[in-house]
């Protein structure tokens, strides 16, 4: 459910600071390969900065894309619904479309944040389709981008999650666009403060109940050792270069394996083959398997226990093992992955 906000022609703030445009045409060119474009804008700093930069890079660059903006209120604050307001006005000063979008169902009381968002991103994404707009923007900075760094790493993650957030990536039908990843949020802070825009300030930033909160105190002192936002942004980045190299090495070793589809509509692999590759290559084409016929992305710990166990069998024994909505079956000639059987209600006939 949206509230749409008429566009206006005045623009309200000091649109000639910041980047020059040269700059902002290499900071929005991933926007110009899409027709409209719709900015998530929730008030904060970080995305009220992303609308006045690219309200610049509409106006100086006079790119063909057309920009809209959305505010999500999640209703969990009696100040969102002014907040949003305050988005609205800025906006149609601005001369942008701006819609406000209210969630479909309330939030549940637990793992509030994780589902405020997958909240925020279904509604965000059911507007840009319905504005027929083929990218989503979001005001990530290179803050975001070290916290998620760090909150990874002490959970686990294996190379893919090290890189971080990706600056472009696929969501769904959709392009999903964060041109700020290389900004620091003091920056955009500052930018709003010299244009004399006024921004909203979210107390759940502040609150120690949420790890990202927890991490983000823990920065200063990570800093002075020289772990700052820029040196962590800069591991992801190569975190991500390693990443994109070990993809195509995975794609090699399943072009060099032959590959084929099973009987159930899975892969089959040569046992043998598969052994023989480096265990990072051999574990990211299983784990591209399992998630192509069960039920999505297997978390990395679990997939490790497979292929260990795997590896563990000896060449004349067999067996078999599920791991999220597949079953891996191990012969002694191959190594087969298809969907799993669904499972039988409690208490049905046999």
């Amino acid at each position: 459910m949206s509230r749409s906000a008429p566009a206006a022609d005045a623009a309200p703030a000091d649109l000639a600071l910041g980047p020059n445009a040269a700059e902002l045409a290499t900071l929005f060119a991933a926007f110009a390969a899409h027709n409209h474009v719709l900015l998530a804008v929730s008030g904060g700093p970080d995305s009220t900065a992303l609308m006045l930069l690219a309200k610049r890079w509409q106006v100086e660059c006079r790119p063909s894309t057309q920009l809209h903006v959305a505010t999500v209120d999640h209703g969990l604050r009696a100040e969102s619904r002014s907040e949003a307001d305050a988005v609205a006005a800025l906006a149609a000063q601005l001369g942008l479309p701006h819609s406000v979008l209210d969630l479909a169902a309330p939030l549940p009381v637990t793992r509030l944040q994780e589902a405020a968002r997958h909240a925020r991103y279904e509604a965000l994404t059911a507007h840009t389709h319905a504005i027929g707009a083929t990218a989503l923007a979001t005001a990530h900075t290179l803050d975001d981008q070290a916290e998620t760094v760090l909150f990874r790493l002490l959970r686990g993650s294996g190379v893919s999650g090290l890189a971080g957030i990706p600056a472009v990536r696929p969501l769904g039908r959709l392009t999903l666009l964060r041109p700020l990843l290389g900004w620091p949020k003091a920056d955009l802070v500052a930018l709003c403060r010299a244009a004399g825009v006024v921004f909203a300030e979210d107390p759940s930033n502040l609150n120690p109940r949420f790890a990202r909160v927890r991490l983000r105190a823990l920065m200063p002192s990570l800093a002075a050792e020289g772990g700052d936002a820029a040196t962590l942004g800069r591991h992801a980045h190569r975190m991500a270069r390693a990443d994109a190299a070990l993809e195509a090495a995975t794609d090699a070793a399943a072009a060099a394996l032959g590959a084929v589809p099973g009987e159930e509509g899975g892969f089959v692999f040569p046992r043998l083959g598969l052994g023989a590759l480096p265990e990072e290559i051999a574990l990211r084409l299983v784990g591209r398997a399992i998630g192509t016929v069960g039920t999505g992305p297997v978390e990395l710990g679990k997939l490790e226990a497979l292929m260990g166990w795997i590896a563990g069998l000896g060449s004349r024994q067999t067996g078999a093992r599920t791991l999220a909505g597949a079953v891996v079956r191990v012969s002694r000639q191959s190594v087969v992955v298809a969907r799993a059987p669904e499972r039988r209600p409690l208490g049905s006939r046999k």
